[in-house]
C-alpha cells in the first residue's frame, strides 16, 4: 500500500490547529508550574516544619501518580466543586500541577548546588532572606536550572497528548480526528509524530542555546564581585 500524501494535505488545516493547541497548553503550563515550583521548593527547603510537610504531602500526591490518573481526578473532580472549566483549562490545571511537582525539586537542587555561603555572606551584609534568594542566590542557579528543566518542558509537551482523553483539541486528538475521516492511521499518525518532533527539537534548541550563552556565567561573575565588593566596603 503506496503512502497516501492527501491525507495530510486535505487536512493540513486540523493538523495545524491541533499543534497551536498543543504549544498553547505546553507553554501556559510551564509557565504555571515554575511559578507553583519555586515556592515549593522554598516550601521544602524551609525550618518549618508544617511547610516541610505540607509540601511533602503535594510533591508525593502527584509524584505517585500517573499522569492521566490526575487528569482524570481534575477532569470530573472540579465539576463536583461546581467549577465549570473549559476542556482546555482543566488540562492546563492538571499538567501545571502534575509538572510542578518536579520541578520543584529540580529547584530544590539547584538552589542547594549553590555554595551555603553565599545565603550566609548576603545575610551578613545585612541583605533579607528574600533579598538574598533573589539578588544571591537565583542568578546562580540558572547553570544547574537549565539542563534538567528543558528534559522536564519536553516531557511537558510530549504529555499534552494525553489531553486526547478529555478531548482537547491537540494534535493527537485532531489526528484521531483524522484517521476517523481516512481509515488511514498510518500517514496520521507519522505526521503527527513528525509534529512533535519537531516542537521538542525547536525547544530542545532554544534551551541549549541558552544554555550555551555566556548570560548565566556572566551574571553570576557579578553577583559574586557586588557581594565582595559589599564586603570590602563593610572591613574598610
Amino acid at each position: 500500500m503506496a503512502f497516501d500524501v492527501t491525507v495530510i494535505t486535505d487536512n493540513w488545516a486540523l493538523f495545524a490547529r491541533g499543534a497551536a493547541v498543543t504549544l498553547l497548553v505546553a507553554s501556559t503550563s510551564v509557565v504555571i508550574a515554575f511559578a507553583l515550583a519555586v515556592p515549593l521548593a522554598l516550601m521544602a527547603l524551609s525550618r518549618r516544619r508544617l511547610l516541610r510537610w505540607s509540601a511533602a504531602i503535594y510533591l508525593e500526591s502527584f509524584r505517585n501518580l500517573p499522569f492521566i490518573v490526575v487528569l482524570y481526578i481534575f477532569f470530573y473532580g472540579l465539576p463536583m466543586l461546581q467549577w465549570q472549566l473549559p476542556e482546555t483549562a482543566i488540562g492546563i490545571i492538571a499538567l501545571s500541577c502534575f509538572a510542578s511537582s518536579y520541578l520543584s525539586e529540580i529547584v530544590r537542587g539547584a538552589i542547594l548546588s549553590v555554595p551555603a555561603g553565599q545565603m550566609e555572606a548576603a545575610r551578613a551584609v545585612g541583605m533579607s532572606y528574600v533579598r538574598g534568594m533573589w539578588e544571591i542566590v537565583a542568578p546562580q542557579t540558572l547553570k544547574f536550572l537549565i539542563p534538567p528543566c528543558t528534559n522536564t518542558g519536553i516531557s511537558m509537551l510530549k504529555e499534552t497528548s494525553v489531553l486526547s482523553a478529555i478531548t482537547v483539541g491537540e494534535i493527537t486528538y485532531q489526528g484521531l480526528i483524522v484517521q476517523g475521516r481516512t481509515f488511514a492511521p498510518f500517514e496520521v499518525f507519522l505526521t503527527t509524530a513528525l509534529l512533535y518532533w519537531l516542537m521538542t527539537s525547536a525547544f530542545a534548541a532554544l534551551m541549549g542555546r541558552a544554555e550555551r550563552s555566556n548570560g548565566t556565567s556572566r551574571s553570576a561573575g557579578q553577583t559574586r564581585r557586588s557581594l565582595a565588593d559589599q564586603f570590602l566596603k563593610i572591613e574598610v
